[in-house]
């Protein structure tokens, strides 16, 4: 069989007077089938073929069929008239059709068939197309007529019937109070003989009166909490001047106060809050005097409390024997509490980790889920421009935000865009991958020569470490020991502006480039010097003070880190922003420092490190971390008011939240969690102080545990074979994290398939568009050929 090929009428390009066929403009033709038009014209054509001279139809550009498409000046009125109430072309219905609609469901809801329908009337739909004045088919008086007809119907139903269809209405508030008001009244009139009967009596007004203030009640307590966020102002305020990069680091901040108010709601109950009811009696009591050098340094009168590990007993904590250093003094008949201190210090431990990795998996797959979307970000800029606005907003206040919100993003995606329209030359992308390689050389050499300084540093003062001195350099003794925090915050201030020079050599185009960059360098050099710091206290530490309480040693020497890192926190702060802006002043310069996000975000991942590192020997620990990111917000948010600048080149920080979580997860917590594993299954506790003084790993409590439980109850027996199999067994270990692995491996191919098919749908409607250009220039043809033929 022949395959008739497609086609267009080559027919001159003139317009005459229109034909006296039936024209377009009348509705009833309009609302016809479109494909009985093409149809019928199709026909005509195909008897007129032999006379006309047929040309193949010219093969689709890939740009989207712009020479197929005529401009719009070129239809006429009749392809205007169907291209206006094409399916594809209307917006919505205009309020005729909408009453006309509503008209037909009210006397289907009454089952009256006496009244006419309004099936029969033509219906009418309001055009899309902007370039033309095209007058609405429906006058004022049908739809007047519509109307009334309406408000019949709507008297005839009961009120709770009215309410109901009036609210599903796409009318405006105020066209359904004067459709309300009017059947109200027309209703009053004709019947005022039931008026009596609508009225609600009292018990019925007393219930829609609570229900109402209830509603309010609860409107306005949802207001309140969504106020009461923490910092929600200030937020708004940072990312209308500064942008979502500057907005990252402190939405990470509020992350990090988030993960140690869980880490505090498990530790203070169970394992501070009962050593603090029970206190052990010491043999030796030892008393020291507050000098002040103890909030430096940890020691002192802070040692022998429940801040350090080495205060906690190793029994299970019972009213009269928690004076006891064992259980088997207790007299007989007392009273126990079923409290295993041992225990539960292990399994609160545990359970926190636990609870907060699973936090950070969730938060950093919903973080990818929101960032690496499936679909394309075609089309952001007119989102933004039509669509970021909230007409809720009445204040001036919030408004001026939301402006200034709205002209940073703006900001953002022009810079974003405006990137990726300049592309590098052969020549200058070799020279930069030069220097690239040179950067990163002397990047590595020096986190390296920083973490050689640090283990030296480290040996030194372990090998000139005096156990025991005069009362007179007791002082002198306790400040030593503030010599290897400081060194190694010295190292963590001034290596990252050495960072930023080199960083200045390389000249990234893109700023997110460059704060990636910058991040990947500060995290190896923190990252290093802190498995250096871990090997130094498990490993020399450990063996050196055998005899001594070490894990409160090391509790106390992270106590110092931290503060450290505080207080250069913020000298940092006060020399590298309110100074740098003092001198710029007097020099009359308008060039105020930019926020370093990359530099601060790892000083947060840095102290945070070191706070998941000390959870196992100073429980107290999460709760001076969350001090210091109380302060540091504020700091840093009045700072970068008074001192800093927007960033000179606006970037949209779409993926940093993301970085930011997938740093905390692998890196840090990651480590920390490597960390304290080692000190619970590897290495021995001390002999004279803390929970697990008498056995040989942490991790042995809960096999003594287990063994109890199975003697004192064997029909528990179940309960030691999921410890024995499934526990302590490498296997399941093993088969779990195989399980994780497929299973990440399918949502893996699952989002692969899911962008092979959106892929597919867009080529899809593509081709749509195009088929739809050619119908519309085949009508506009056919038009054309009836203006001639006439």
């Amino acid at each position: 069989m022949s395959r008739t090929p497609s086609f267009i009428l080559s027919i001159p390009e003139g317009r005459e007077s229109p034909s006296p066929d039936p024209s377009p403009y009348d509705e009833s033709i309009v609302h016809d089938s479109f494909h009985q038009l093409i149809q019928e014209q199709s026909q005509r054509a195909e008897a007129e073929a032999e006379a006309l001279e047929l040309q193949e139809w010219p093969p689709r550009d890939k740009g989207g069929g712009s020479q197929l498409l005529r401009a719009p000046q070129e239809y006429c009125s009749a392809t205007l008239k169907i291209l206006a109430n094409m399916p594809s072309r209307t917006i919505g219905r205009s309020r005729g059709a909408i009453i006309s609609e509503y008209y037909n469901q009210t006397v289907k809801l009454r089952r009256k068939s006496s009244r006419p329908l309004l099936r029969d009337m033509s219906r009418s739909a309001r055009p899309s197309i902007r370039q033309y004045d095209l007058e609405l088919d429906m006058t004022l008086r049908e739809e007047e007529e519509k109307r009334t007809l309406l408000v019949k119907e709507l008297q005839g139903l009961t009120i709770t019937q009215r309410n109901h269809m009036l609210r599903d209405m796409p009318l405006s508030l105020s066209e359904k109070r004067c459709l309300r008001q009017d059947t109200c009244i027309q209703r009053g009139r004709q019947r005022p003989h039931q008026r009596s009967q609508t009225q609600l009596y009292c018990c019925s007004r007393l219930k829609y009166h609570c229900i109402i203030i209830f509603r309010s009640f609860w409107y306005g307590l949802l207001s309140g909490l969504h106020t009461l966020k923490p910092w929600r102002y200030h937020l708004k305020q940072i990312s209308g001047q500064f942008g979502s990069s500057v907005l990252s680091y402190f939405l990470f901040l509020k992350t990090l106060v988030s993960f140690n108010v869980l880490l505090l709601l498990l530790l203070l109950p169970f394992i501070v809050a009962m050593q603090a009811a029970f206190p052990p009696i010491s043999e030796t009591p030892v008393s020291h005097p507050f000098t002040g050098l103890e909030l430096f340094t940890g020691g002192g009168r802070f040692t022998h409390t429940v801040m350090y590990y080495g205060y906690y007993s190793n029994f299970t904590l019972n009213q009269p024997c928690s004076s006891h250093q064992n259980s088997d003094h207790c007299p007989p008949g007392a009273v126990h509490l079923p409290y295993n201190m041992p225990l539960a210090y292990l399994f609160t431990v545990g359970i926190s980790f636990f609870i907060t990795c699973i936090i950070l998996v969730y938060s950093m797959s919903r973080s990818f889920g929101k960032s690496y979307q499936v679909g394309s970000t075609l089309g952001v800029h007119a989102i933004t421009v039509f669509c970021s606005w909230d007409y809720r907003v009445t204040q001036k206040w919030a408004s001026r935000l939301q402006h200034d919100n709205i002209r940073t993003q703006l900001k953002e995606l022009l810079a974003e865009w405006q990137l990726k329209q300049r592309p590098r030359s052969m020549c200058g992308r070799l020279r930069q991958m030069i220097v690239l390689l040179l950067v990163w050389l002397l990047s590595l050499g020096s986190a390296l020569g920083c973490a050689v300084a640090v283990y030296s540093f480290s040996e030194f003062m372990h090998e000139n470490h005096e156990i025991r001195t005069p009362m007179i350099n007791e002082k002198l003794q306790e400040a030593r020991l503030l010599a290897l925090p400081l060194i190694v915050c010295i190292i963590n201030l001034v290596v990252p502006y050495l960072y930023n020079v080199l960083a200045m050599c390389e000249q990234h185009d893109s700023p997110v480039l460059e704060v990636y960059v910058a991040i990947c360098r500060n995290l190896i050099l923190k990252m290093v010097i802190l498995g250096l710091l871990c090997y130094h206290w498990m490993g020399r530490k450990v063996r050196s003070l055998e005899d001594q309480c070490w894990e409160t040693f090391v509790g106390q020497e992270l106590y110092r880190f931290m503060v450290m890192d505080f207080i250069f926190t913020l000298l940092d702060t006060l020399f590298g922003e309110l100074v740098w802006r003092l001198i710029i002043e007097r020099l009359k310069q308008d060039q105020k420092p930019e926020f370093d996000v990359a530099r601060n975000v790892l000083e947060l991942i840095y102290g945070q490190t070191l706070t998941w590192l000390g959870v196992l020997f100073s429980p107290l620990l999460p709760a001076i971390q969350l001090l210091k990111l109380l302060f540091l917000f504020y700091i840093k948010k009045i700072s970068l008011m008074a001192n800093c600048q927007a960033p000179r080149k606006p970037w949209r920080a779409s993926h940093m939240t993301t970085i930011f979580i997938t740093l905390l997860c692998f890196p840090s917590f990651l480590g920390a969690a490597i960390f304290l594993s080692y000190a619970i299954w590897q290495v021995r506790p001390s002999r004279t102080c803390g929970p697990f003084r008498t056995l040989d790993t942490i991790y042995e409590a809960g096999k003594v545990w287990i063994h109890r439980l199975e003697e004192s109850s064997p029909s528990v027996t179940w309960f030691t074979w999921i410890h024995q199999y499934l526990v302590e067994n490498t296997f399941f270990i093993f088969l779990i994290s195989a399980v994780l692995l497929a299973v990440i491996y399918f949502n893996i191919q699952v989002v692969k398939g899911q962008r092979k098919v959106i892929y597919l749908l867009k080529e899809q409607i593509s081709n749509e568009g195009e088929d739809k250009i050619f119908l519309i220039n085949k009508l506009h043809s056919i038009y054309e050929k009836r203006a001639t033929s006439s």
